[in-house]
């Protein structure tokens, strides 16, 4: 009988539930929890998003044991000017670097006995060092994204020449450390079918299994009584979500309002940049970081991704389908989600679409309320939180045949 314990590690703690990140990181701890394994999560509360050990305990009550490191992630303009110059590690793999980290890592191992570590960041590859004597335990990295994508399109994006440059030689580290970091696992566990081939194209001999992120359907009842008007709300610390609203407004909008002349775009996000909190044009409405991200899009019927930059997959157009929202999304905002344009969401690339999908839908409201129903059944046809859970779950055990590992 298998002994079913597993450390989740985390470079942050996963609360508050405002962004993907968290979000999808508390569905994998409370999938684990609901399928019966004991969980011990260990995460880094880091200066950038640090939480209060009072506000963790309660909101993790339900799992085995819950451990946690200061950790100082500060950018730091020097540090990064010399990691640019004088090393070969991504900067974002040095800021994650703490000794009291690793030292926490052995004594939970040591005590908690896990059959499963599962790693949440590719950032936190270096650590996977410290269990080398550990042969038993199986190693998973969950990708959230493929990262040297991200950043290569950020770089094709900016035009300023000496960020691209910037992000250009970044994105070249990430991918040489990506790469060698996935031969550290035994699992990969990426969560689009468009990612686990790009890990599989290095000709990887891991195993890889997609586990796109889970959706609690019957919980996310449609609200038909919501006002048209659309909404975007992330992590505004993520220079991604912060140019594609910077693009929205500055570029879309004003196509938007010559043919909507009474449409509303309200955003909202955490670490939200003064820039965006005034001097918005007319119908655009900053709401900063909001106490809770269900009650903001209550009341709202439109989702709006304009990304232009990114990787993994949108956990927020998820919720939102599942929530019987419309969706309007480029293409490399829906990338990894098995939806059809037309049918489970809109696709608009360009401020021309945008301002053409956004007017359809005003004019044509019961068709569009027909695509935001297809995109709540595909979600709950699709990306049911059990289902995802236990294809996981019996490819471990395989794994752990495999390996001769009885717990």
């Amino acid at each position: 009988m298998l002994q079913r314990r597993i450390l989740i590690v985390t470079n942050r703690i996963p609360y508050p539930y405002r962004d993907g990140g968290n979000i999808a990181m508390r569905a994998m701890i409370n999938g684990y929890n609901n399928a019966g394994w004991e969980v011990c999560l260990l995460a880094m509360n880091t200066v950038r998003h640090y939480v209060s050990e009072d506000i963790l305990r309660k909101e993790y009550a339900h799992i085995h044991r819950i451990e946690t490191v200061d950790v100082d992630n500060s950018v730091r303009t020097v540090a990064t000017l010399n990691n640019f110059l004088f090393s070969d590690e991504p900067n974002h793999v040095a800021r994650f670097t703490s000794e009291a980290f690793a030292t926490k890592l052995r004594e939970v191992v040591q005590v908690f006995e896990p059959m499963v570590i599962q790693v949440e960041s590719i950032y936190l590859t270096p650590y996977i060092q410290y269990l080398q004597d550990n042969e038993n335990i199986i190693k998973i990295l969950r990708l959230h994204n493929v990262e040297y994508q991200v950043w290569e399109r950020l770089a094709i994006e900016s035009g300023n020449i000496f960020k691209k440059y910037y992000l250009q030689n970044l994105a070249k580290r990430l991918k040489k450390f990506e790469e060698q970091a996935w031969k550290e696992y035994d699992l990969l566990v990426p969560i689009t079918e468009r990612d686990a081939e790009v890990v599989s194209a290095t000709g990887i001999q891991a195993d890889i299994l997609v586990a796109p992120f889970g959706i609690d359907v019957d919980s996310s009842a449609g609200d038909t009584h919501a006002e048209w008007c659309g909404y975007h709300i992330g992590a505004m610390d993520w220079v991604a979500n912060t140019e594609a609203i910077r693009w929205f407004i500055d570029s879309v909008w004003p196509m938007v309002r010559n043919v909507c002349p009474g449409f509303k775009f309200f955003f909202a996000g955490r670490n939200m940049p003064e820039s965006f909190k005034s001097n918005n044009p007319p119908g655009v409405i900053c709401e900063g970081e909001v106490p809770d991200a269900h009650d903001f899009i209550e009341n709202k019927k439109i989702l709006i991704v304009p990304l232009k930059a990114g990787g993994g997959i949108r956990i927020k157009i998820l919720e939102a389908m599942a929530a019987c929202k419309l969706v309007i999304s480029t293409t490399i905002g829906v990338q990894g989600i098995e939806a059809i344009a037309g049918i489970h969401y809109l696709l608009a690339d360009n401020e021309e679409e945008f301002a053409q999908k956004i007017k359809w839908c005003l004019d044509n409201k019961a068709l569009a309320e027909n695509i935001a129903e297809n995109g709540k059944n595909l979600i709950g046809s699709t990306y049911s939180q059990p289902h995802i859970m236990s294809n996981l779950v019996n490819k471990i055990e395989h794994i752990a045949s495999k390996k001769n590992i009885n717990g």
